[in-house]
């Protein structure tokens, strides 16, 4: 491997590993892996009934990033962190609001 390949990977892995979660490309993680369908056909409501209501398990960032990681191992989606994170940065942006700690 030649020793610029080699300082691209050094020097720019970091880099993706440490970008802020989008949530532009959480969406389409969303719509690609279906997951609003799957939460919709447990609650039986319009899409994001699930997000909303008033029992809810989430109510930080703390817990909504982990359980979009608990859905990504159950459903064996094969998911990276990043792109769990993109997705928990969209359902936040759409539906939580809380504070992104």
């Amino acid at each position: 491997m030649n020793i610029r390949a080699v300082a691209c990977v050094v020097f720019l892995v970091p880099l993706v590993a440490t970008a802020a979660p989008d949530a532009r490309e959480g969406r389409k993680l969303v719509q690609s892996n279906k997951c609003e369908a799957c939460h919709q056909d447990k609650v039986y409501g319009p899409v994001g009934t699930i997000y909303l209501r008033k029992d809810r398990k989430v109510t930080s960032w703390a817990k909504l990033t982990a359980q979009v990681a608990a859905c990504n191992t159950m459903l064996s989606s094969g998911l990276f962190p990043e792109e769990e994170a993109h997705i928990a940065a969209f359902l936040n942006q759409t539906y939580y609001k809380l504070p992104m700690k």
